[in-house]
C-alpha cells in the first residue's frame, strides 16, 4: 500500500477533482480508475445506480491501494441509506456521496469514519447537512445555483465550510466557480459515460486535471 494507513479526509486532498463513473461496469472499472488517479484525480465516486455498483467500489479501492502516491477518496455516489452508507464502509471506501441533504444518511457515514459530502440546493439544506457532521457541500445541480447562486449562499454559511459544485459542471466552469469560494468539483458526463473507452476518461481526465490547476494558480496570482 502506497497511501498513510490513516484515511484520508476531504481536507487533506491537494487536488478537489472527482471523477463521478455513474454507470460503469465491473470489468472496465480498474483501468479506468488508475489512469484517472494517474492523470491526478483525487476522487472516485460510484454512483450506486451503476452496474454492481459494489464491486466496481471494491475494485477500485484496490487499485487506488496499489498505485495511488498522493492521498485520495474512494467512494459511492447516489447513497440515499443509511445501511448503504454503513455498507461503503464494509467495502473498504472512504467516502459517501449524496444528491440529497438526508440527516440520517449525513450521521452513518461520520459515524462510520467516512467523508460524507451531501447534496444540498438551498441556504437550509446547506446549513442542516453542516449541523448533521457534513465533510463538505456538494451543491447540486451546480449549473442552475451558477457562481452568483453559490456566492449568495456562500455568504451565510460558516466560514471553511468546504463547497463543491456537481451537477452540468465541466472544466470550463472552474475560473468562475472558484472565484466565488467554490474548491471542489464533480464531473461526470463531461468525464464519463457509459461505454466510453477507458483510454477516452483517461485522455478528458488529463485535460480537466490540466484545466483545474491552471485555474488554481490563476486564483493566486
Amino acid at each position: 500500500m502506497t497511501q498513510s494507513d490513516a484515511r484520508p479526509t476531504w481536507a487533506g486532498l491537494d487536488r478537489k477533482l472527482v471523477a463521478i463513473l455513474r454507470g460503469i461496469r465491473p470489468e472496465e472499472t480498474g483501468e479506468t480508475v488508475r489512469g484517472l488517479l494517474d492523470a491526478g484525480f483525487r476522487t472516485i465516486e460510484v454512483p450506486l445506480n451503476s452496474p454492481d455498483p459494489f464491486r466496481s467500489i471494491e475494485i477500485a479501492v484496490t487499485a487506488a491501494r496499489a498505485t495511488a502516491t498522493a492521498p485520495v477518496l474512494i467512494g459511492a455516489g447516489t447513497v440515499l441509506t443509511p445501511a448503504d452508507a454503513a455498507r461503503v464502509a464494509d467495502v473498504g471506501a472512504d467516502v459517501v456521496v449524496a444528491p440529497n441533504t438526508d440527516v440520517d444518511v449525513i450521521r452513518a457515514a461520520r459515524a462510520a469514519g467516512l467523508v460524507a459530502m451531501p447534496g444540498c440546493f438551498t441556504a437550509t439544506e446547506a446549513l442542516a447537512a453542516l449541523a448533521a457532521g457534513a465533510s463538505a457541500l456538494k451543491f447540486f445541480p451546480a449549473s442552475l445555483l451558477g457562481p452568483s447562486g453559490i456566492k449568495a449562499i456562500r455568504a451565510v454559511l460558516p466560514e471553511g465550510a468546504a463547497l463543491c459544485v456537481v451537477g452540468g459542471v465541466s472544466d470550463a466552469d472552474f475560473d468562475a466557480f472558484l472565484r466565488v469560494g467554490v474548491e471542489g468539483f464533480g464531473l461526470g458526463s463531461s468525464l464519463y459515460k457509459p461505454g466510453d473507452a477507458p483510454a477516452d476518461v483517461i485522455a478528458r481526465g488529463r485535460r480537466a486535471v490540466a484545466a483545474y490547476d491552471s485555474a488554481i494558480e490563476k486564483l493566486a496570482q
